[in-house]
């Protein structure tokens, strides 16, 4: 029991640092002259930065904004909960808790990606022909982390 403790903590760490990184880093999008994500565009192998521009993108942008920031939120909250519960929940019982919210952040980043996958053509139609980044992938490889760890809560009892 104490290996399975082990690697779920591993995995939902390992989760957690995925989202960390889709949601922070600099590639959504790639171009020979240019990357771009969720929060700034930038040229010339990042020497030139500025911020999406909202009259570019449109709303679209806000909601892929706040719905990585509260899958960040949500998966954090859940590693938090679960080992609350691993010390407080009573033999047999399940970490339903932990597992809603761990459900509840892959719900929100595959929102993101899925906005952000919808609205591409529209946010990339002044650039250079180019290709999703390695941060958009690692959304949604977050997505199926998050929705997988999530299920385990669910299903995982605590035992002695």
């Amino acid at each position: 029991m104490l290996v399975l403790l082990g690697f779920i903590l591993v995995f939902h760490v390992a989760t957690a640092a995925l989202l960390f990184i889709a949601t922070i880093d600099n590639a959504w999008w790639k171009t020979d002259v240019s990357s771009t994500d969720i929060w700034q565009t930038c040229y010339n192998n990042g020497s030139e930065c500025g911020d999406v521009s909202i009259e570019h993108y449109g709303d679209c942008i806000k909601a892929i904004q706040a719905t990585m920031c509260l899958s960040v939120i949500f998966c954090c909250i859940s590693f938090i909960v679960f080992v609350v519960q691993l010390f407080r929940l009573q033999k047999g019982q399940r970490f339903y808790i932990a597992g809603t919210l761990q459900l509840l952040s892959s719900l929100s980043v595959m929102i993101a990606a899925s906005i952000y996958t919808n609205q591409e053509e529209n946010f990339h139609r002044n650039m250079h022909v180019g290709n999703y980044g390695y941060s958009y992938i690692l959304a949604w490889i977050a997505f199926a982390f998050t929705l997988i760890s999530g299920v385990m809560y669910i299903v995982l009892r605590k035992r002695k």
